[in-house]
């Protein structure tokens, strides 16, 4: 008997992840070929957040403030992804290309960044024989910039060029497996790189480093080839006035309770990110766990977040209101925070890791409730999705990188001031200054909650809307 090739369509569409994403316009090849993107940033966002910034303050004995500025920087650089955006959007080229460009420039300083950082990072750590004041800072500080604008450009790139693709009823999917693969490359490449960096040296380092940055390259261009259609524009065309970006953000901000939405963007992203820089190493020096052992602390967190965004997808369908999902996923950061402080006194790896898994998840629900929020806010004029992204990622970014700046400045501080004995003899021990961060953060959560107040009382009062279609804002609208 002959089967039918519609019954397995049908089937592939039920049992395989994403399949309904595809459509005519995008297969699905081409599309899991696309989202090969997400998994170099990914893997890139490892690199940054996870592997060196526990290698410099570790194994370097740089100091935490330099690491976490350095850090800072490539982050600080994410609320111009907007404008990025908005300049592919309105790119001209006389073949036609629009976001090809910005993804592949974007993954050649993605590249370049990752090709030049273990040597920065050498000669940062004094192990050199270049006697050039602050060479290593500002090696160090251009390696980081590079990577952080190819990240940003990359991605935002690939966004568009995916959502350009895409049809309006697969979009919204097409969206969330990119999204997902990003959290995939992030969950592997810490696995691989904890494993590659299971034994230590600085040749391993650079040679892990290096292979990163030819690995993003070689994705990268599988990714984009052939991806968008070449369309010819005329000297007319290409001569056409742009429209301002401008306008977009007094629009936005003048849409009610936007303002006080971006401060619970602001003051949250502050407490769940502020132990990003101090996260791996705190496992390292304080609970003595290998540089292996740390890198999977990555993988944790991306799987928190991946079971934090699939209850808010569920909560979502269900009706529940932003502001009431944003407030629990508050409430499991704080006792996420609380298990990595009782980690150190209970000499707890395990507790340690839930502690990392939940940061994760209480972060993932947070995104997207914020999210969430922004885009189904009323608003005048020209204000749309995008310019509700780019407000709400400027302030979710800037917190971002202001926060990570902090952690390594106060854990600096507190420990200099704890290890000489001014905080007395009880507190003259190295987990003085993690801790310090860590309870600060819980306190920043209960603020943000103090903030988030008046947007869940006003919600309370309104009908909830459960309407389908394009003005439904969900999981799969959120940004990586």
């Amino acid at each position: 008997m002959i089967i039918p090739k519609s019954v397995f369509k049908s089937l592939s569409i039920r049992f395989l992840p994403f399949a309904d994403a595809a459509s005519d316009e995008l297969p699905l090849g081409q599309l899991l070929r696309l989202a090969l993107f997400q998994v170099s940033v990914g893997m890139a966002t490892v690199m940054l957040l996870g592997t060196l910034n526990r290698v410099m303050i570790v194994e370097l004995s740089v100091p935490a403030f330099v690491v976490a500025t350095m850090i800072a920087l490539p982050v600080l650089i994410a609320p111009f992804r907007a404008l990025l955006g908005f300049r592919s959007d309105t790119h001209r080229s006389a073949i036609g290309w629009k976001r090809v460009p910005y993804l592949w420039f974007g993954s050649l300083w993605q590249m370049g960044g990752l090709a030049v950082m273990p040597f920065a990072l050498l000669v940062l750590s004094g192990d050199n024989t270049i006697d050039v004041p602050f060479a290593g800072q500002v090696l160090a500080a251009l390696a980081f910039l590079m990577m952080g604008l190819g990240m940003h450009m990359t991605q935002t790139a690939g966004l568009a060029l995916a959502a350009d693709r895409a049809t309006d009823e697969t979009r919204p999917r097409v969206v969330a497996l990119l999204y997902v693969m990003f959290l995939i490359g992030m969950a592997v490449s810490a696995i691989v790189i904890g494993w590659l960096l299971r034994d230590f040296s600085a040749i391993r380092l650079v040679q892990v480093v290096q292979g990163a940055a030819l690995l993003t390259l070689l994705i990268n261009l599988v990714a984009l080839w052939k991806q968008e259609q070449v369309r010819p524009m005329s000297a007319e065309e290409r001569a056409a006035p742009r429209p301002k970006f401008a306008e977009a953000w007094a629009d936005f901000t003048g849409g009610g309770d936007a303002g006080r939405l971006l401060v619970v963007v602001f003051v949250g992203t502050m407490a769940f990110n502020m132990q990003d820089v101090l996260l791996e190493p705190y496992g390292g020096e304080i609970l003595g766990l290998s540089v292996s052992a740390t890198t999977i602390l990555t993988a944790l967190w991306a799987v928190g977040a991946l079971a934090g965004f699939a209850l808010a997808a569920k909560w979502l369908a269900a009706g529940l209101s932003p502001y009431r999902m944003c407030s629990r996923g508050i409430l499991f950061g704080i006792a996420a925070f609380s298990c990595v402080v009782f980690s150190a006194p209970m000499h707890s790896p395990t507790l340690f890791y839930a502690g990392a898994t939940g940061i994760g998840f209480g972060g993932g629900l947070f995104a997207v409730a914020t999210l969430t929020a922004a885009m189904t806010m009323p608003a005048a004029g020209m204000a749309g999705r995008g310019l509700a992204l780019g407000a709400w990622g400027a302030a979710q970014a800037t917190a971002a990188g202001l926060s990570i700046a902090a952690g390594g400045l106060i854990r600096d501080g507190v420990n200099a001031l704890a290890l000489n004995g001014s905080l007395g003899e009880a507190l003259n021990l190295p987990v003085t200054g993690y801790s310090t961060v860590y309870h600060l953060e819980i306190g920043l959560l209960f603020g943000t909650l103090i903030v988030l107040g008046p947007l869940v009382r006003i919600t309370a009062l309104k009908p909830q809307s459960h309407t389908t279609g394009a003005g439904r804002i969900g999981l799969a609208d959120f940004p990586t």
